[in-house]
């Protein structure tokens, strides 16, 4: 090509011009520190917060695991306690008293087998050494 001959410049289509949309806001802003309908300025909101859990309860549903009658014992105080002053922790005392009650029946039902066990034990072995001991030699 010669410098006289220019390559010739490819045309586009005019641009269209895009208007900026504006911006709208879906929710109306909130103005933090005014007042709302429900809480007038300057006068406290009381919320009612749950009654606490009965102290006794929880030391039901732990002392359970090591000494059981202790856990029955609170777990009965704390029962009566909940139902006078409608505090929270019913299901830990209801549990404390029935693992107590449990607990406390398979120690005795062990102690109960030991016992079994022991004597038919000891008199196995007095009778072996009695049928021994009458030989004379």
């Amino acid at each position: 090509m010669s410098s006289d001959q220019q390559a010739p410049q490819p045309t586009y289509p005019p641009q269209q011009e895009y208007a900026q949309q504006p911006y709208q806001q879906q929710y109306p802003a909130q103005q933090y520190g005014q007042p709302t309908a429900q809480q007038p300025y300057g006068q406290p909101v009381y919320v009612s917060a749950a009654p606490p859990t009965n102290v006794f309860a929880i030391v039901a549903i732990i002392s359970v695991w090591f000494l059981p009658l202790l856990g029955i014992i609170f777990g009965h105080i704390s029962l009566g306690q909940i139902r006078r002053t409608g505090e929270n922790g019913r299901g830990l005392a209801l549990t404390g008293v029935i693992a107590g009650y449990i607990y406390t029946g398979l120690i005795v039902l062990f102690f109960a087998i030991y016992i079994v066990i022991m004597i038919a034990l000891f008199g196995t072995l007095a009778a072996a050494t009695s049928s021994v001991s009458s030989y004379s030699y």
